[in-house]
């Protein structure tokens, strides 16, 4: 038999360029999305074949990443002179299940603000399970794996360290996760402005989404009601500063009325402490301080 089919268990070529991991030692993710990716990976009992992933993504031979809905697909250096392919599919979620979750999704304004600000909170990961849309894959064999290389391992460790920079990639952008489960950063928050809007009766903001914009919190602001003074300035005409300079330190709008005081006795504060010692008076000092309250209080 040739041994040219072994060649790849050599040492691998070193890359200029590559993507490299930024964990130098230690676990790799920072956020919960990709760590949760990969306790996932390691609740598969792949056993040393990550290992030796994470010791590629580190060294930076990882070439190329690129996330598309239902696949990634990267080039990795091996010892041959030409990269390895490899390609990691996910089933994408069909659109009829991606309207439903983007109506769960605008529904709730805590998760259309995190969405819109550029954040996946934690509770987006019990959202999708609800919505019977697992986020990650529950078994190895929902993840369509191939390398062209000759090891028979899957994972070998050229997609093992696909899977690492994977997972730096969530942790840049954790839209990534959900363009990988078939809806891009700009289609889905373009959805949710939509939706937002139509909730509250408010016009989507102008200018559309793109892949490279990060959404800000203003963003989340503009398709969420009013409240406290927003509310209250919400319909008054814009002024020249020019013209308001007389009234600058004056509402805008009338004051509510101050509200109701608590109508207490000058004594409340006796009243609700214990009588004092008897080295300092005693009951009898109780009853003093009362007849002083009494005096210098409101008549």
């Amino acid at each position: 038999m040739s041994t040219d089919r072994f060649a790849d268990y050599g040492r691998p070529r070193k890359v200029d360029g590559g993507l490299r991991a930024r964990s130098a030692r230690g676990a790799i993710g920072r956020s919960w999305w990709s760590r949760r990716f990969l306790e996932v990976l390691e609740s598969f009992a792949l056993g040393t074949r990550l290992t030796r992933g994470r010791s590629y993504a580190r060294a930076g031979q990882v070439l190329r990443l690129d996330i598309a809905p239902g696949r990634v697909t990267a080039q990795v250096q091996g010892s041959r002179p030409r990269p390895y392919e490899v390609s990691i599919a996910l089933a994408t979620f069909p659109s009829a299940l991606w309207t439903r979750i983007e109506d769960e999704l605008a529904g709730q304004a805590f998760f259309s603000a995190r969405l819109l600000a550029g954040d996946l909170p934690d509770e987006l990961e019990e959202l999708f399970v609800t919505a019977g849309a697992p986020l990650f894959p529950a078994a190895v064999d929902e993840l369509t794996q191939r390398c062209n290389c000759p090891d028979f391992a899957v994972p070998c460790k050229h997609l093992a360290a696909t899977f690492y920079l994977l997972a730096e990639a969530f942790d840049a952008d954790p839209f990534e996760l959900l363009h990988w489960r078939g809806r891009s950063r700009a289609d889905l928050l373009d959805r949710l402005r939509a939706r937002r809007a139509e909730a509250t009766g408010t016009a989507v903001p102008a200018g559309p989404s793109t892949p490279d914009a990060v959404p800000s919190v203003v963003d989340a602001v503009d398709v969420l009601p009013p409240v406290g003074a927003a509310r209250a300035l919400a319909g008054l005409a814009a002024t020249p500063l020019a013209e308001a300079v007389d009234r600058f330190w004056a509402a805008p709008v009338p004051l509510p009325d101050r509200p109701p005081r608590l109508a207490t006795g000058p004594d409340l504060l006796l009243r609700q402490l214990g009588p004092p010692a008897p080295a300092i008076g005693g009951p009898g000092l109780v009853e003093r301080l009362r007849r002083a309250y009494r005096a210098f209080g409101p008549g």
